[in-house]
Formats: structure tokens, C-alpha cells, sequence
């Protein structure tokens, strides 16, 4: 297939994919049952507590009046009654993904370095609360990481000097937008960012500036649809498709892209019910106004970036990197071989992310 039709379609289906979705979110033929009590995903995934070694505890707090839904991961030595502090870091989802997948095994690895770790659900996705259901705000996902904090600064165990934020994908770009103003976090990192207001207003590498009105209007339509409780949707899993269809899906595509490793990763080896990978068509009004590089001057904390040298999504790291002109303590680190979503599961990129992450936050918290 010829580059420029495969950038067509790839823009095709992640800003336009139109699509009416079963919020029961219904796993495909080849989903593994998920038998993890806790229902993670990933690979060495805790599936009991025990003393001595990294534990869960599922919790819920409040953001805006809204339930959240998050795991916190505590490390091996964790003791109530110790008087040991300890330093924490929140991890956000990438779009359209849950705090089970991704975000939990970089929040366990965090906790296997000793760190008090979280990942949650943002408001309006997964197991957390908020109507319309899968409603995606730049504001709600921001204020979802400094709520984070927030929950963290009341577990009396936390050095709250000592708090800083990972982002994965799309949770990389509201991360690296929730450290411009919150500096209560002391040290930013993200994975495979994904600035979501740029892809959602120009198309998938820009591919798609021409139809910025068309989006818009389509978005104004979908909200005077919600005022008679109709809902519209985008995604790029069409729902309820057989594992036969999806790797038909992926075989239009050429390997290590983004939308063909979405679809394998989501749709396949790590499915779970609440990633959807969907939004409100009406969440446009609010995602096209939003670039997380419009104010990157305004973070002075250190700041990690980690892609994949392979990643199709590498120009919104670079770009937003460089805009970073408010930092002295800032790299941007590259994982040699690795696609974007490849960084979410295989072992050895995972592995050196790890280690990058180990010497980053060792070194700034």
C-alpha cells in the first residue's frame, strides 16, 4: 500500500471513524478470560498481596464531585508503622485505554524501584464515574492528574516534596499539560506522548488540516444530538468485531504503525472491557482547541520524554520537547527498534524505559 493512502486511512480512523458503540464494551472471541482477581492485563501482573513483595489496593476518591477509580501500588517494604516516607508518582492511561492495561505495569515497575505508585481511571472512562460515559476533555484529564496528586498528599506516608507524574500516550500530553501549572509535581515523564488536541484538529501527522471545519461542524451536530439523549461516538475498535475481522483489519496495514499495533493491542493480547478506545464525537469542541505545545515554556521541572525510534507519533514528542524552553534538566530519550505501542508491552523496551525511568525520578525526586 502506498504511503500516502496508508496516512489517509490511518487519519480516517483516528479523527473520523463515526460510530454508534456498545458501552458494555464486549471483549472479542480471543480475549483471554481474564481470571487476575484484580483485572490487570499485562504481563506479571500482581494477582495476590503478599508481605515482603509490591502490593495493590484498589481505591476510589473524589474529583469534582466525580468517583475515581484507581490502583495504588505500594512497594515491597511499605509499612504502616515504619517512619519511613516515600516518594510517589501518578501514571495516566493513554486515550481510550484503563488503568489495568499499560498504566498498571509501569505503575507496578515504579513500585518494584520503591516507589508509591497510582494509576486511575480517568473521569468519564473505565471504572470511574461521569456521564456521558467516554466523554474526553483536555480539562477533565488534566484536572484527573493533579487529582491524582491530590489523593496521594492524603496518605500520610508520602513525602509530598517528593511527587512526580508519568504519562503514557495521550496521558503523556495532559501530564506534560497538568505540570505547566501544578508544581507539586516535581518531576514530568511521559511515554509515547500523543498530543491529542493537535491529532483531533489537524488529522494523524497533520494529514488532514482541510477538514477541521467539517470536524467541527460534525461535533456541533453530535452535542444538539445529546440534548435527546442520543450519544455519538469516535473510535478506531469498531465494536463487537470477531478477532477474524480485527486481523483483517490489520493486515490492511503496514507493521509498527500506530492504528495496526492499536488494534493488536486493544483488540487483541491486551483487551480489557473498560478500553474502549472511544469518545464523545462531541468531545471535538473541546479537543481542537487544546495543543499541549502552546505553553510548554511554563515547565520549569525536569522533564523525561521516551519514544520509540520507530514510532509514528515520534514529530509530537519531538516537537513538544523543544517548545520546553523553561527547563534546563530536560532529555529526550529514544528507544532504538521500538514502535509506539510496542513500548507498552514488550519486555525489552519496556525493560529500557524502566531503567531510564529508575535513573530519572532516583536522580529529580
Amino acid at each position: 500500500m502506498k504511503r500516502g493512502i496508508t496516512k489517509k486511512i490511518i487519519t480516517a480512523l483516528m479523527i473520523g471513524g463515526l460510530m454508534t458503540l456498545g458501552l458494555g464494551g464486549e471483549m472479542t472471541e480471543a480475549a483471554v478470560q481474564n481470571t487476575n482477581p484484580y483485572g490487570l492485563v499485562y504481563g506479571n501482573a500482581i494477582t495476590h498481596n503478599e508481605s515482603g513483595k509490591v502490593n495493590i489496593r484498589p481505591v476510589e476518591y473524589m474529583v469534582q464531585g466525580i468517583k475515581v477509580s484507581a490502583n495504588l501500588y505500594l512497594p515491597a517494604d511499605y509499612d504502616e508503622a515504619s517512619s519511613k516516607t516515600y516518594a510517589a508518582v501518578t501514571v495516566a492511561h493513554p486515550n481510550g485505554g484503563s488503568k489495568e492495561q499499560v498504566a498498571g505495569l509501569y505503575a507496578q515497575r515504579l513500585a518494584e524501584l520503591g516507589y508509591i505508585a497510582i494509576a486511575a481511571d480517568a473521569r468519564y472512562q473505565g471504572a470511574s464515574g461521569g456521564e456521558p460515559r467516554l466523554r474526553d476533555y483536555p480539562s477533565n484529564r488534566i484536572e484527573d492528574i493533579s487529582g491524582m496528586v491530590d489523593y496521594l498528599l492524603t496518605i500520610n506516608k508520602i513525602d509530598k516534596s517528593r511527587i512526580g507524574s508519568l504519562g503514557i500516550c495521550g496521558g503523556g500530553g495532559y501530564t506534560l499539560a497538568a505540570a505547566q501549572t501544578d508544581k507539586r509535581i516535581k518531576a514530568v515523564a511521559t511515554l509515547s506522548m500523543f498530543n491529542s488536541g493537535r491529532v483531533r484538529r489537524n488529522g494523524f501527522q497533520d494529514a488532514d488540516v482541510q477538514g477541521i471545519q467539517k470536524r467541527l461542524q460534525r461535533a456541533a451536530e453530535a452535542r444538539e444530538k445529546e440534548l435527546s439523549g442520543e450519544i455519538v461516538y469516535e473510535g478506531f475498535l469498531p465494536p463487537n468485531s470477531t478477532d477474524e475481522q480485527l486481523r483483517a483489519k490489520m493486515a490492511e496495514l503496514p507493521e509498527n504503525t500506530l492504528y495496526r499495533d492499536g488494534i493488536e493491542y486493544y483488540g487483541l493480547s491486551h483487551r480489557h472491557p473498560n478500553a474502549t478506545g472511544s469518545y464523545t464525537t462531541e468531545s471535538f469542541m473541546k479537543l481542537m482547541a487544546f495543543d499541549v505545545e502552546d505553553r510548554m515554556d511554563l515547565i520549569n521541572q525536569p522533564l523525561l520524554m521516551i519514544a520509540g525510534e520507530k514510532a509514528d507519533t515520534l514529530y509530537m514528542t519531538e516537537d513538544a520537547y523543544v517548545k520546553a524552553i523553561g527547563t534546563d534538566n530536560k532529555e529526550l530519550f529514544m528507544i532504538e527498534g521500538a514502535s509506539h505501542i510496542r513500548t507498552y508491552w514488550v519486555p525489552e523496551y519496556v525493560d529500557k524505559a524502566v531503567n531510564k525511568l529508575s535513573v530519572f525520578f532516583k536522580n529529580n525526586l
